[in-house]
């Protein structure tokens, strides 16, 4: 463990306590904690910590995030989490002049075939990690992002009602579970007894976002695969569009018709046509 590890999570804490002090709520804090842990795991790699905050570093991690192509609403929420930290260690200048530059976006949504989907969990059976094969079922078969997955302790998970709860700044959804998914999910927890879902073998802690993209990246997947594939498989399959939009946890509907879009096709539309307008004259 290196010093500024060390360093590190003392002071995540009481930057926590002070932002508990300034009468932020506990999501927001817990949001907070976690953008600030990502920031510290980044800078680690770095070989400093946010003990040694400066500003080019800021600017790079921004970069990096640019690179990683998140939205603009994340970055600038991420901007926002270490304005306020530098501002909690008397540095509020390290982050004036941030360049944030807009993210060109593909509006095409990339969800997985009927035969990728097969062949993924094929493969991450076969590999026989009782931990991925949940997890994959997980995010397939509930549509839940990363971070809200990394969250997931046992107490969100109800195996007697085939369902699993989302809590997300102050907004709760209530998922229905596969049968599939519960029943690996059923053999994982079996496996440990920590109140966390997803943890470490080794350490016992919560997986963070990036050890779980590490191992999809095994599979050529990403977590935003799996969520897009849960979404155009519903559409797919004629669940309502407010349905879907409730269970993914969408603040705008419009972005659940993008769905709509993607499915449809040339001949779905000539034959709509023809039905609309045959015997008429």
């Amino acid at each position: 463990m290196t010093k500024y590890s060390l360093e590190a999570a003392p002071l995540i804490q009481n930057f926590c306590d002070w932002l508990e002090e300034q009468k932020k709520s506990p999501n927001t804090i817990k949001t907070y904690k976690r953008e600030m842990e990502k920031y510290q795991e980044w800078l680690q790699e770095k070989g400093t910590g946010i003990g040694q905050l400066k500003k080019v570093d800021i600017q790079s991690y921004m970069h990096h995030l640019e690179e990683q192509k998140k939205s603009v609403t994340t970055i600038d929420k991420t901007a926002g989490v270490i304005r306020t930290f530098a501002k909690y260690l008397g540095k509020p200048e390290l982050t004036f002049g941030l360049e944030i530059k807009p993210v060109q976006k593909n509006n095409k949504i990339e969800s997985l075939s009927a035969k990728e989907y097969s062949h993924l969990l094929k493969r991450v059976k076969e590999d026989g990690n009782q931990r991925d094969i949940a997890i994959v079922h997980v995010l397939l078969h509930t549509g839940i992002r990363i971070s809200e997955l990394c969250n997931l302790d046992r107490s969100h998970i109800n195996l007697e009602n085939n369902e699993l709860t989302v809590d997300k700044n102050e907004d709760t959804r209530v998922i229905p579970l596969s049968q599939e998914a519960k029943e690996y999910l059923k053999i994982y927890l079996d496996s440990h007894s920590y109140e966390a879902v997803f943890v470490s073998t080794r350490t016992g802690e919560r997986l963070s976002e990036r050890t779980i993209q590490y191992m999809l990246k095994g599979y050529n997947v990403t977590p935003q695969i799996l969520r897009h594939t849960f979404c155009q498989r519903l559409i797919d399959s004629n669940v309502d569009v407010e349905t879907v939009s409730r269970l993914a946890g969408h603040k705008d509907i419009n972005v659940t018709k993008k769905y709509i879009k993607t499915q449809m096709n040339k001949r779905k539309v000539e034959a709509a046509i023809n039905d609309a307008f045959k015997n008429i004259g």
